[in-house]
């Protein structure tokens, strides 16, 4: 079913968990997505990364995502993930797309404000209850982590007493902090300052925190997370790894001269990303 991002937030805090919030930029990555939120009888976040266009373009993924919601068992919230501009959030809305996340994170703070409150105003015009997630620190790489891992102090660490200001300026409904991941693959062991996590939670009015760049991060970290106050969690680079391993693995072992067939290698890497995001959501659900 169709759902908001309030919606799929509110469980998770009743619960004291978080929500998956996986990348879907094709529709292997959206089924098997769905099929393990649906197995598991847990909500989930299917997303599209403005980043992403190259590999799969949003006006032809985007409606296919809010028609596999609106079908699912369970409750699925379509976000749209780093967008960067006006007119990209306003096309994913008028999809369907029931959240957005506008992300100014690079620009300087008080552009970043006016920016993110007309990513507001854009989405309050829609009237039927659109989210809007927002990011103030950085996580360094960006969505596609194809850096080299030597840009750790391009990190910008969220300043709490800055996220309560933003919060109260903007009025958005998630924020995206900065507290020691990067997105992308993991080169060295993230060290993770949780105490960001928790007085972001106390100084801007319980607002639910979201962690970009969690793949690699060690399942006792996650948890501690969410202990400490995260509500989402965005996932893309080791499920999308993943399919790929699948599918090495398969060729390594298919005899020389034996066809090929891209329908095996699409349900192959199809199942591989339902079973990764599987141990996921298990893990973001405390179980």
């Amino acid at each position: 079913m169709l759902s908001t991002l309030t919606d799929v937030l509110k469980i998770a805090e009743e619960k004291q968990i978080a929500i998956g919030a996986f990348n879907t930029p094709n529709l292997e990555s959206l089924c098997a997505v769905i099929a393990a939120a649906e197995e598991l009888d847990l909500p989930v976040i299917v997303q599209f990364a403005q980043c992403h266009e190259p590999l799969m373009p949003l006006e032809i993924i985007g409606p296919i995502m809010v028609d596999h919601a609106k079908k699912a068992k369970v409750p699925v919230c379509v976000h749209l993930d780093h967008g960067e501009t006006m007119d990209y959030l306003k096309t994913a809305l008028d999809m369907g797309f029931t959240s957005i996340m506008y992300d100014g994170s690079d620009r300087p703070y008080e552009a970043n404000v006016q920016a993110t409150c007309q990513a507001v105003q854009l989405a309050a015009g829609y009237n039927r209850g659109v989210d809007v997630e927002a990011e103030i620190g950085s996580m360094g790489r960006r969505e596609f982590g194809d850096g080299d891992g030597s840009d750790d102090d391009a990190k910008i660490y969220t300043d709490p007493d800055m996220a309560r200001d933003f919060v109260e300026r903007t009025g958005i409904q998630a924020l995206a902090c900065s507290f020691g991941t990067t997105h992308g693959i993991y080169l060295k062991e993230p060290r993770l300052d949780l105490n960001i996590v928790r007085q972001v939670r106390e100084k801007a009015n319980g607002i639910p925190v979201v962690m970009h760049g969690g793949s690699g991060v060690s399942r006792e970290d996650f948890q501690e997370a969410i202990r400490a106050g995260v509500r989402k969690i965005n996932y893309f680079t080791y499920m999308d790894k993943a399919a790929g391993t699948a599918v090495a693995e398969w060729l390594k072992g298919k005899p020389a001269g034996e066809p090929i067939f891209f329908s095996t290698m699409r349900t192959l890497a199809m199942d591989a990303m339902k079973q990764d995001v599987k141990r996921a959501m298990q893990t973001f659900a405390m179980q």
